[in-house]
């Protein structure tokens, strides 16, 4: 499955930047495949793997705030392996077809 997830701290103020890097750090030694962009860091492996790294993603951020706000938008897809690259370079060939 692909996970694309947002989780943010709430009632600590506008900068909410030291927060989301704890938990793209969770992420990232995960040893899973991930990307993190603007909005959504997503995350690529089985469920309950992605689900746990979410789950200490975000518990990372509730560490430093009372409350969280948790997004989840999943592409669970059994035996489809490296989507993160595959999804991306079949728009991309479209793309390049003109």
């Amino acid at each position: 499955m692909i996970a694309a997830f947002s989780v943010a701290p709430l009632g600590t103020g506008e900068d909410v930047g030291r927060a989301v890097a704890e938990a793209v750090r969770v992420v990232r030694a995960s040893g899973l495949p991930n990307e993190t962009t603007a909005m959504f860091t997503s995350i690529e492996g089985e469920w309950d793997e992605v689900m746990a790294v979410i789950k200490r993603a975000t518990d990372a951020v509730m560490a430093v705030s009372p409350r969280c706000s948790l997004v989840i938008k999943a592409d669970i897809r059994p035996g489809v392996t490296d989507g993160l690259s595959s999804k991306v370079e079949s728009v991309e060939r479209y793309l390049a077809e003109g």
